[in-house]
């Protein structure tokens, strides 16, 4: 088992990870795009991403608790909003896990870049507009976000967080239910990844892990004390960029 430390890869887990707990999304839709620009294959890079979720997921989601971004005791709308985009996420993971296994690369790319652009367009189209909460709605969007999740290792945070919102939810509570269900989330894909037969990448994955779990503190605390409207805009426009970037090099 080849196990690494790359401190580059580190030092961008450690950044994008920051990012994500810190606003509920651009871990795995940053991250996924620029591994596949360095030259990491897709089944490379989806397997090492979600074991690094899991654990920055739940650790995530612990300590926006404990800072009171979100109130995660059983019984509360938070923990049973949780629970459904958790229950709901882990269905969509395994359909789509099973899917990316048997999927050309070059088609798995093309949907990362799809996902990517069409997620960073949606956050800045609809930044500004509210809905009313929907049960139905939060179940729906757990299940597309955890397929994205699946196959290509992002673009969950910016559809449940985004969708949470526009929801009703406020912006750190929605932040803190989606670090703990893209964690139980992210379990499930590793779990049905290793059942597939596909290795966990060691030359890959403790780098993330060690660079994400490093940041996860420090934004659960930036969370409890900044707004996290600018951010929106941030991962929005970032990640419009990085998804067409990925489309281009398919095409050139």
């Amino acid at each position: 088992m080849d196990i690494a430390l790359i401190l580059p890869i580190v030092l961008l887990a450690f950044v994008c990870e920051l990012v994500d707990s810190s606003l509920g999304m651009g871990y795995g839709t940053t991250l996924t795009p620029v591994l596949l620009a360095i030259g990491y294959d897709p089944l490379e890079i989806v397997p090492a991403v979600l074991l690094s979720e899991f654990v920055t997921g739940v650790l995530a989601g612990v300590l926006h608790h404990e800072f009171g971004n979100v109130n995660l005791r059983p019984g509360s709308q938070d923990f049973k909003v949780m629970v459904v985009l958790s229950v709901l996420s882990m269905v969509g993971a395994l359909l789509a896990v099973e899917i990316a296994v048997s999927l050309p690369k070059q088609a798995v790319k093309l949907y990362i870049g799809l996902v990517v652009l069409v997620m960073g367009l949606v956050i800045l189209r609809n930044r500004k507009q509210e809905m009313s909460f929907s049960w139905r709605r939060i179940a729906g969007l757990g299940f597309i976000a955890a397929f994205n999740k699946g196959i290509s290792g992002g673009g969950y945070g910016p559809v449940v967080t985004g969708g949470q919102v526009l929801s009703g939810i406020c912006g750190r509570a929605a932040i803190g239910i989606t670090s703990l269900a893209e964690g139980i989330t992210s379990l499930t894909g590793v779990i049905v990844y290793l059942s597939s037969g596909a290795p966990i990448p060691w030359h890959l994955a403790p780098s993330l892990l060690l660079g994400a779990v490093l940041s996860v503190p420090i934004a659960a605390y930036v969370v409890s004390r900044a707004p996290t409207g600018r951010l929106t805009v941030l991962i929005g426009g970032l990640s419009t960029a990085l998804g067409g970037y990925t489309l281009l090099r398919l095409v050139v």
